[in-house]
């Protein structure tokens, strides 16, 4: 009898010189499909529009070497004669691969729509890439959740009551962290709602600041000081906020007095004289200007205006101009602004009264 012919474990050195060599070619070829296939698609994927042979490529790049080596062993094991507790071990083995190497291949899809995500949004929207960051980090603690329980069934370990199991511990852990679950659905509210986004300058209460970062907790503004406030999302939704972000046009009013001594004639253009000083600018709206009133040193006039850019400097920069047109018309007028004044009537105790004017 030759060497071939010997047995070992029920089968002969040619049956197992037949079965490595399905291994290693089974392997090889494996091997070799999915490194010609990455290489032929990452050129292509850069000369078309479509993101199917990217994320082909993408998915084909993560499979592990460990998970085609299952794959050939157990098509190998077919050219031998292997106890049935042998066999049943090999498919559980190649079944746990295979589930192992689909959650990684999910998780490589959700990395990749994802990334293309954040390309395409982070300009137009940062807040939904923060959104979508948080859901795909659900979305992959899921898949490994499922891949675990297949593979607990795998093994005949009945998952129902584990299942029942987490569902309760899952309310104790909720109940035990309500203030870091609030915060969490808080971060999600905020992306899908778009209360502001990442640039916009917000008024919380005492703080202001412009939002640098959006977090699955918290959210941080840079405040006008320079420093760096962080705000819980559940108490930042809770605060009233003013989102001067979304400020398309600003409202300016501004009150001018002119003394006592103004003649009703000037006193009667001056209502125009504020409108074409307003007019005069540009990326302006006038809305109105009137005499308002008495006051205790000067006779008032109120002017309302919009400015129609939201940047808080071009509104002072015209209304820097609008105030220097006013003092130019004014002193060309020969009107006075008003000031405090306080006049002081003495009366003398005789029939004869004197008058003495204090200013």
């Amino acid at each position: 009898m030759s060497f071939l012919d010997s047995t070992f474990y029920n089968n002969t050195v040619q049956e197992w010189l037949v079965a490595a060599g399905i291994l290693v070619l089974a392997l090889f070829i494996l091997r070799f499909l999915v490194g010609m296939a990455v290489k032929r698609l990452a050129p292509l994927a850069d000369q078309t529009d479509t993101p199917v042979d990217d994320l082909v490529a993408e998915l084909l790049g993560k499979t592990r070497f460990l998970f085609l080596l299952i794959v050939s062993l157990f098509l190998s094991s077919h050219a031998l004669t292997l106890p049935a507790v042998i066999r049943t071990v090999l498919l559980r083995a190649s079944i746990i691969a295979l589930v192992l190497q689909g959650a990684i291949w999910v998780n490589a899809a959700i990395n990749f729509l994802l990334e293309r995500y954040r390309k395409a949004k982070l300009e137009q929207d940062a807040s939904a890439v923060t959104t979508v960051t948080a859901l795909s980090f659900i979305g992959k603690l899921a898949v490994w959740v499922i891949a675990i329980l297949l593979i607990m069934d795998n093994f005949g370990i009945e998952v129902t009551a584990l299942v029942a199991g987490m569902g309760i511990g899952g309310i104790a852990v909720a109940l035990a962290a309500q203030s870091i679950l609030s915060d969490l659905f808080a971060s999600l509210a905020i992306v899908l709602d778009k209360p502001f986004v990442i640039g916009d300058f917000l008024a919380v209460g005492e703080y202001k600041g412009t939002v640098e970062y959006i977090g699955l907790k918290t959210t941080r503004l840079r405040s006008l000081t320079g420093e760096q406030l962080v705000l819980g999302n559940a108490d930042l939704l809770n605060s009233r906020v003013r989102n001067f972000g979304r400020l398309y046009e600003r409202r300016m009013a501004f009150t001018i007095g002119v003394t006592y001594q103004t003649p009703r004639e000037s006193i009667e253009r001056i209502p125009q004289m504020l409108r074409e000083a307003v007019e005069g600018q540009e990326t302006v709206r006038f809305d109105r200007s009137h005499f308002t009133g008495y006051g205790d040193s000067s006779i008032d006039f109120d002017t309302v205006y919009f400015v129609l850019r939201p940047e808080y400097a071009a509104a002072m920069d015209i209304q820097q101009a609008i105030n220097l047109e006013i003092h130019q018309r004014f002193e060309a007028d020969g009107i006075e602004f008003a000031y405090p004044t306080r006049t002081v009537h003495l009366q003398a105790a005789s029939e004869g009264t004197q008058g003495a004017e204090i200013r």
